[in-house]
């Protein structure tokens, strides 16, 4: 029982370390229109990005009990597959942070668990009829959907307000836009926090602590909210930077439109139990607002880097949580030790590469890059 024990604790301090990435990784979705327009101060809006992350993890559970008894058998999951699972995930947030590339995190999840758990227990250890239906379909569908809505949301604003004055226009969106980001942050905590609610939940039917088809404890949802709310105010800066600048050129109208069409997708998504990719949602939302107003305002070089970043999240997280599972199913505590201690000293240098090129809520409006090269000026990264 002691070696189980050290191994659902390990899980869940992973857990929680997956979930503040998956904070400072998903801000853009939220907050990098805002941040763009000059709706809010940079600092500002991460602020009230996490509090509402926060807020939103308590509204919803039905996403939590997808993870925790749907894309996964869990009378087969042992603690160490979900641990290695959270270390592919991990690593894959981190790689795309660096080159600031919105991915989804909530793929690199699934793709993860998927990884370990198919090498920990075999393939009739994945559901993939639910793996399918509850997150690849929605997977396609939803971010061509939210575009779709704010690309006509984007024409009637504009078309609507043809004859105002621009300044009182854009003063007005702005506004609003304060509204529409705070609803997308706190469907984002509705959505995001629940998946590591899942994962943590999923830790602890499989060691016997809770009955099967349990749902989240309360400790659990506080925990998984704080560690996304925590997460999310530190900033994904790099990333922001390139959802807010890399994309589109977007004005306040267009970010009203891209942010409200997203947080309708989303809290539609979370209540029937859909385990969707809140950055695919919101990417296709500014997608959809740039094509609203102007075709050739839309950066299709970056969408497509996104677009192909997207595809191989999956299959990427699903990797290296099947390495890592092959070492601590085998291994036992000695390979979960290994995998912890390789995981640390790879996010490690992962961080000091993006020390080179920092990017921060001083110059997160400045030009996107995705260079790692160092930069002629210093400054703290996030």
């Amino acid at each position: 029982m002691d070696h189980i024990t050290f191994i659902v604790a390990m899980v869940i301090v992973t857990a929680l370390a997956f979930d503040f990435t998956n904070g400072f990784h998903d801000t853009a979705n939220a907050m990098a229109t805002s941040i763009a327009t000059g709706a809010l101060r940079p600092k500002v809006a991460v602020a009230i990005s996490g509090v509402l992350n926060l807020v939103g993890a308590f509204l919803s559970t039905e996403v939590a009990k997808t993870i925790s008894g749907g894309i996964v058998d869990d009378s087969l999951v042992t603690p160490g597959m979900i641990f290695a699972g959270l270390v592919g995930a991990i690593m894959w947030n981190l790689m795309t942070w660096l080159l600031g590339l919105p991915s989804s995190s909530s793929h690199a999840l699934f793709g993860g668990l998927i990884g370990a758990v198919w090498v920990g227990a075999g393939r009739s250890g994945v559901h993939f009829d639910t793996v399918v239906e509850k997150i690849l379909i929605p997977a396609v569908a939803s971010p061509l959907v939210a575009g779709l809505a704010a690309l006509a949301a984007t024409y009637l604003a504009y078309r609507l307000t043809s004859r105002s004055p621009q300044d009182t226009v854009s003063k007005g969106f702005r506004t609003g836009q304060i509204a529409s980001a705070s609803l997308v942050s706190l469907a984002h905590g509705t959505n995001d926090a629940q998946k590591t609610m899942g994962v943590i939940t999923l830790a602890l039917i499989s060691c016997g602590a809770l009955g099967h088809d349990a749902g989240p404890p309360v400790w659990v949802i506080l925990t998984a909210g704080l560690s996304i709310a925590l997460g999310t105010y530190i900033g994904g800066w790099r990333i922001i930077r390139t959802m807010g600048k890399g994309i589109v050129d977007i004005e306040s109208p267009q970010g009203f439109a891209a942010e409200s069409a997203a947080t309708a997708v989303i809290l539609t998504s979370a209540n029937l139990g859909f385990a969707l990719s809140t950055t695919q949602v919101c990417s296709g939302g500014i997608l959809g607002a740039g094509v609203g107003r102007k075709l050739a305002e839309v950066r299709w070089g970056t969408a497509g880097r996104m677009a192909l970043a997207w595809l191989v999240t999956l299959p990427a997280a699903a990797a290296v949580g099947a390495v890592a599972a092959s070492a601590v199913v085998h291994g036992g505590n000695t390979g979960l030790v290994l995998i912890a201690v390789a995981a640390v000293v790879v996010a490690g240098v992962i961080v000091m590469l993006s020390r080179r090129n920092p990017v921060h809520a001083d110059n997160v409006n400045n030009a996107p890059t995705t260079s790692v090269r160092p930069a002629a000026h210093a400054g703290a990264s996030a």
